[in-house]
């Protein structure tokens, strides 16, 4: 997966992500506001699907559109590929600047070293 979502395309599949299936009438109502014009998020779904992000089934006039990326799929790649473009592919890099520069506090490092922890045992 080399594509990536514009902010207002991430809007969309955030929808779609969580719906699993909707129609355009669905996506507006649930857009949060200020809500984009129906041709707005037309070409918007056309964009992603020719990223191959999103799918449609046809329904008489109507498209119902769904992902064809699951989120976790798209995290990961989004994750890798920042690791991979500001951290030389180093994981221990991301880490080491991830619990520095964020402000975790001891309860938060202490969660963090459990959830390493339990890895390294499994």
């Amino acid at each position: 997966m080399k594509t990536k979502l514009t902010e207002a395309e991430k809007e969309i599949m955030e929808i779609l992500w969580e719906h699993k299936f909707s129609f355009m009438k669905d996506i507006l109502e649930v857009f949060p506001e200020p809500k984009p014009a129906s041709t707005t998020v037309a070409t918007l779904l056309k964009r992603m699907q020719n990223k191959n992000l999103v799918g449609y089934k046809t329904f008489g006039n109507s498209r119902q559109y769904f992902p064809k990326v699951e989120k976790e799929d798209y995290f990961n790649h989004e994750m890798t590929s920042m690791i991979d473009r500001f951290f030389n592919s180093s994981v221990s890099q991301f880490a080491s600047f991830f619990t520095a520069n964020s402000k975790l506090s001891q309860k938060e490092l202490k969660e963090l070293r459990d959830i390493i922890d339990h890895q390294i045992k499994d």
